[in-house]
């Protein structure tokens, strides 16, 4: 996977609802039945996986996604769960010890495969470049040498914190081709969804209300007022006949689409992105993917599947606010510089006390000595 395209996926007019805008995706051609996903729901919400000795990744975890393959056989069958169960407490009644889990992709029995939605993604941005630098600096602790920069804390909220995402998914109809969605969120693009079949997403349309979200699309629902809905005008001097009309509807709905897909969404598809190849199920291949962090620009990461021919089966993307790109790029330029620290700070424009600065703002401050460290404060209160 080279590049992030929407090769076969249309959008369709977008539908408002307060500060949201959802805009359906549809296939021409679905995957049929040779790869299917459904959702897998989880008696005990927190759990925590084990990344490597001693790192463990927590956190809440309403839903699995797991996909079902065949290399031939077209009849293979989307398997449906039950998305609520009365019996189940509440997310936040939730008690007890997390559980325990090996790895955020597993695979449970034959053609399957379980993985957990986004956090393939937000794994591969919380352990950015672990090791540390190869070379012992003389600024760098001993615990920044052997060790490197200690697991990442992030904050993420489920989508019905976001104000009005619950409602639009509800009242908003599902195309009978729809398998998928861009989600606005005060036409900033929140996240982007799709699945190889129409049944797959009317099973896993209801847990967009359970992902995770950024703060900066919670900050957005919460404090902006309503986006405008666009409008179409006809030239009535071009239609004489219910053909001309039906020809001027399709051309207005596809110009629409391509505004849609193209000027709205181009923060996420114009982006250069490294992609990861994390697991080889078959014909198909799940990746995850991030792109060169560049502060004051939109950024994403997301995770994807796809087939033989480099055809988009599965997309599923988290915005990252700017506080978590500066501190992307402070830990790429480091790594790229191999942790000189005179180096990285001219590679991004700075002089080294304010690269200091920032590596303590980004709470690792303690992975360069103490004296060096005090040296800059001082310097910078002066």
């Amino acid at each position: 996977m080279k590049r992030l395209r929407l090769d076969g996926l249309t959008a369709l007019p977008g539908q408002v609802w307060g500060a949201v805008r959802l805009v359906p995706l549809v296939r021409e051609r679905p995957f049929d039945s040779l790869l299917r996903l459904h959702p897998q729901i989880y008696e005990i919400a927190p759990a925590a996986v084990r990344l490597n000795r001693p790192t463990v990744h927590q956190s809440y975890i309403p839903h699995g996604i797991v996909a079902q393959w065949s290399e031939g056989d077209p009849y293979v069958k989307t398997v449906g769960t039950r998305l609520t169960d009365p019996r189940r407490p509440a997310a936040a009644e939730v008690r007890g010890k997390p559980r325990a889990e090996r790895r955020t992709v597993r695979r449970p029995s034959g053609n399957r495969l379980r993985f957990l939605p986004l956090h393939l993604s937000m794994e591969g941005y919380l352990s950015l470049h672990f090791g540390g630098p190869s070379m012992a600096w003389d600024e760098w602790s001993r615990l920044g040498l052997d060790e490197g920069p200690p697991p990442q804390v992030e904050t993420a909220y489920p989508g019905k914190a976001v104000t009005g995402l619950g409602d639009a998914l509800r009242v908003f109809e599902i195309h009978p081709e729809q398998c998928g969605m861009l989600i606005f969120v005060a036409d900033a693009l929140a996240g982007a969804f799709a699945v190889p079949h129409p049944e797959d997403y009317r099973l896993l349309h209801p847990t967009l209300v359970e992902d995770l979200y950024g703060e900066l699309i919670w900050q957005y629902a919460l404090f902006h007022g309503d986006v405008p809905d666009f409008g179409v005008r006809l030239r009535e001097d071009e239609v004489h006949t219910v053909a001309d009309l039906r020809a001027a509807v399709t051309a207005a709905v596809e110009e629409w689409g391509r505004f849609q897909l193209g000027t709205m969404a181009e923060g996420l598809l114009g982006a250069d992105y490294r992609f990861d190849e994390v697991y080889a199920m078959g014909p198909y291949r799940l990746w995850r993917f991030q792109p060169r962090f560049e502060p004051r620009r939109e950024t994403h990461i997301g995770e994807a599947i796809t087939d033989e021919e480099g055809r988009l089966a599965y997309l599923h993307t988290f915005r990252l606010s700017e506080k978590q790109i500066r501190r992307g790029r402070l830990f790429d330029e480091l790594a790229d510089h191999d942790g000189r620290l005179e180096e990285t700070a001219a590679a991004m424009g700075i002089d080294v006390t304010h690269l200091i600065a920032r590596i303590d703002r980004a709470g690792f401050g303690h992975l360069l000595r103490q004296d060096v460290l005090d040296h800059h404060r001082a310097r910078l209160r002066r």
